[in-house]
């Protein structure tokens, strides 16, 4: 099996897509309160960036890869309303799965760092993923956080991810320059 651990801000909601879900709500009169579950998925989440979308489908098609959700808006939609949702914004299929939060993964013995410590948690989750799922057997996770074995000054993390794409544009993501290549690479 073939998984892409995908985050959303920063990789397919792009910075000019932020803060649609706020206009969505205007526009049809939608109070919310902090991700109510009761309120439909369309108004929790703002929109993707369609050339975007285009890009991550290219990646799907091209190597029967399944998408496992590693972004934080998994916390706040179940596998099913991502799904929907997903769906709605044009992606051609539905996530099988989301990632644990760290709190109920395996932690190894590390140096917490506060600067570091969301990135840390982030590649816990994807680690623990991997492990639940030994069926795996090509796998890279696309992120606008650098969650790679060695940050952006060159230094080496023990903790980071082996197979990781970084798109550090936010209002580019996945449509970056080379970013699907690099996808391609880990994925065939």
């Amino acid at each position: 099996m073939k998984v892409i651990f995908l985050d959303n801000d920063g990789v397919i909601c792009l910075a000019n897509n932020w803060g649609s879900r706020v206009k969505k709500r205007k526009k049809d009169n939608i109070s919310l309160v902090m991700n109510d579950p009761d309120v439909e998925v369309k108004y929790r989440f703002d929109y993707f960036d369609k050339k975007a979308v285009k890009v991550l489908n290219q990646v799907l098609e091209e190597t029967g890869t399944e998408i496992v959700v590693s972004s934080d808006w998994r916390l706040y939609a179940n596998l099913e309303e991502l799904g929907d949702y997903y769906l709605s914004e044009g992606i051609i299929k539905k996530p099988i799965g989301v990632t644990k939060q760290y709190f109920d993964c395996d932690l190894p013995e590390v140096q917490w760092s506060r600067g570091t410590m969301h990135l840390q948690q982030r590649c816990f989750e994807v680690s623990q993923y991997l492990t639940d799922h030994p069926e795996i057997t090509h796998w890279v996770c696309i992120d606008d956080l650098s969650l790679g074995k060695t940050d952006s000054y060159g230094f080496e993390r023990d903790w980071g991810l082996t197979n990781f794409v970084h798109t550090p544009r936010e209002n580019e993501g996945i449509k970056q320059s080379g970013i699907k290549e690099k996808l391609l690479e880990y994925l065939k």
